[in-house]
């Protein structure tokens, strides 16, 4: 190979330490030794900026620099110390290579993006033994420190922005993250979720008009004080949640009514007999004129317990069906009540050896708990309440033919079902924002508080506590939910460092996005 072609070979090689002058390269096994000089062109004094070209010394400069077929590279470069020509500025100054060798750093620049690219998204630990399969020594405290001095975006204030809160330690310290809600950029990241740190950083940062929240009452009384002019955008995912909760309280009401056409068994034991004579308790001490609070405290319930039993009329609207779950013995009803009808003393462990035999994977005990809770006798299948309300909440045409005609069965069992299944048919269209949801809203709210359905008019009262940011949520484009998916990414970097990461350097990464 020419001389021509080997410098050609290492100016390709090395051409990230440009402008600096090669001299030479060694290979020392382990690692690669590339000397290096500055060029001879005049430098500038980094106090008054004046430039010089007078020499008063050299000195030797060590820098680590990008490895190199898996070694790494050691820079050694000859910087020289330059004479002021300003009378009364320093005397001396050392020449410094921007984009190259920054003034106290023992790597390159390209070296340090690498290394703070790494931080970035693996911190510590995992970053410093990702850095050393990549022959990049380096300690988890150095990068740590390389990523904290990372700067973080600073940006004008946005119009819109989103308004959330995740949890350090769950149910014990918790935190705020604001973002960006039209570019989905994080903003800021609060240490608290208290009313007074937002309202501070809201008077802090005018220019904001609308603001993306859940329901949290907190934040909603700090964006009042803070931006009393600002629209509020209540989370459309969170009121669907909440008509879902809703949704599901009334089917459990009504369990007594479309059990009967599934001829499902229903709690007749010590528990049932207990929930009935609470039910009497309550209402005995209501009719009285007996506060909820009062009813709480003489009957040592919670108050949600009490405001429960209160929303049902009848007794037998507490009374539920029971949880079963699909079981693996499902498969064979129809082969158990076919062989029960016809010799109805056979034995539980001839009807085992039966369907194990058709492909039953099962225990014996499974079997037995099954024919003695009767779901082996029963028409047809068992459906949980939170089942059967999920088919309600299920877009139509995301069910299937026989789950259409059972809903049908079902929701027609009593008018209660009836108007439950009309009144969230009614309201799901709301979701996509429209200018006309407003008066849709108020209509389906006086529809749902004629009919006989205590735990959606619970929704509705909900709904009128906050009625102005529902109908902006159901009018405007905007959502809470980029700030939602930033809360699940900072939930994968906190388990990430194993909680063991503080406030501080938590922030730094979740805004370094």
């Amino acid at each position: 190979m020419r001389v021509e072609d080997v410098n050609e070979l290492v100016q390709t090689v090395f051409s990230g330490l440009f402008p600096l002058v090669i001299e030479g390269v060694a290979d020392e096994g382990e690692r690669i030794v590339v000397r290096a000089h500055t060029p001879t062109e005049a430098a500038i004094c980094p106090v008054c900026g004046a430039s010089s070209g007078r020499v008063h010394g050299y000195q030797l400069r060590t820098v680590a620099d990008v490895p190199v077929n898996d070694r790494r590279v050691v820079v050694r470069v000859r910087v020289r110390r330059l004479v002021c020509p300003t009378r009364g500025c320093r005397h001396t100054f050392r020449e410094q290579v921007p984009g190259v060798l920054d003034r106290y750093q023992r790597r390159t620049t390209r070296l340090t993006r690498h290394v703070k690219a790494v931080a970035k998204e693996l911190a510590g630990r995992a970053g410093a033994r990702l850095l050393a399969i990549l022959a990049v020594g380096l300690s988890r405290h150095t990068a740590l420190r390389t990523l904290l001095r990372i700067p973080l975006p600073v940006g004008r204030t946005p119009r819109v922005i989103g308004v959330d809160d995740f949890a350090l330690r769950r149910r014990h310290r918790y935190a705020t993250v604001i973002i960006n809600a039209e570019t989905h950029e994080r903003i800021d990241v609060l240490p608290d979720r208290t009313a007074g740190t937002l309202e501070t950083w809201l008077r802090e940062h005018a220019g904001v008009e609308v603001v993306c929240r859940d329901g949290s009452a907190t934040y909603a009384e700090a964006i009042r004080r803070a931006l009393p002019d600002a629209v509020q955008v209540a989370d459309r995912w969170h009121v669907w949640h909440n008509l879902c909760e809703a949704a599901l309280s009334e089917v459990k009401a009504h369990s007594t009514c479309w059990a009967t056409v599934l001829d499902a068994p229903i709690y007749d034991g010590p528990r049932a007999q207990t929930t009935l004579e609470r039910w009497h308790q309550i209402h005995g001490l209501l009719d009285q004129g007996v506060g909820l609070l009062e009813c709480a405290r003489r009957l040592q319930l919670a108050l949600n317990t009490v405001k429960r039993y209160a929303r049902a009329d009848r007794p037998e609207r507490m009374v539920r069906v029971p949880k079963y779950r699909a079981s693996l013995v499902d498969p064979y009803r129809e082969h158990l009540r076919k062989r029960r009808s016809e010799d109805p003393g056979v034995p539980v462990k001839y009807l085992f050896e039966e369907i194990k035999s058709l492909g039953f994977t099962g225990c014996l005990n499974l079997l037995n708990k099954y024919i003695n809770q009767g779901r082996a006798d029963a028409d047809r299948s068992h459906i949980s309440p939170r089942r059967l309300s999920r088919m309600l909440l299920t877009r139509p045409d995301s069910l299937r033919t026989e789950q259409h005609e059972l809903l049908a069965k079902l929701t027609g069992s009593c008018p209660e079902m009836t108007q439950l299944a009309t009144g969230i048919r009614d309201f799901a269209p709301l979701l996509a924002p429209h200018a006309d949801n407003a008066h849709a809203l108020t209509r389906w709210i006086a529809q749902v508080r004629a009919a006989d359905l205590p735990h959606l008019h619970a929704f509705t009262r909900g709904l009128d506590r906050d009625l102005d940011a529902v109908i902006a949520g159901l009018t405007l484009p905007y959502s809470n939910g980029p700030t939602e998916g930033v809360n699940t990414k900072t939930k994968r970097i906190a388990r990430q460092m194993h909680g063991r990461a503080g406030f501080t350097l938590l922030r730094h990464r979740i805004l370094l996005g």
